[in-house]
């Protein structure tokens, strides 16, 4: 008789720490072997780096790193912050900077190795504390 897994989901909330966003890689890795989805590890800490590392080095507050599957082999990497602002990159895709920049890639890279991403603001503090929440899905083969 086969089993079916039930959907799962983890918050790590962390500190405005330079150490966080390497603590946050860790657990995913952690949580990937034991759900036995260490296949989507290279890829789903990819999105995690770049998520986290645009928190942290564009928001002052504390933010959060959200991990679920609600479907066996697809995963969700989600990352919330206080600013309400989406990083305009995020919500379509656009130009990658010129070849001399120190920086402006860290959005690129979700939008290419996502199946699919979003962004949404939060406007509700009182239910959500307010911020942004931002994700990128791997696995399954989904669709942009």
């Amino acid at each position: 008789m086969a089993t079916v897994s039930p959907s799962w989901n983890y918050t790590l909330h962390l500190p405005h720490d330079p150490r966080a966003p390497g603590i946050a890689r860790g657990a995913l890795r952690l949580i990937l072997a034991a759900h036995e989805m260490q296949d989507l590890a290279p890829t789903a800490e990819l999105l995690a780096a770049e998520l986290l590392t645009n928190s942290h080095r564009h928001t002052e507050g504390p933010y959060a790193l959200r991990v679920r599957s609600a479907e066996p082999g697809r995963l969700r990497v989600a990352v919330w912050d206080t600013d309400p602002r989406v990083p305009p990159g995020f919500s379509h895709p656009a130009a990658p900077p010129p070849p001399d920049s120190e920086g402006g890639r860290g959005l690129h890279l979700v939008q290419a190795c996502a199946d699919t991403w979003g962004a949404s603001a939060l406007s509700e503090p009182v239910a959500s504390k307010g911020g942004k929440l931002l994700w990128a899905e791997c696995g399954g083969g989904g669709t942009r």
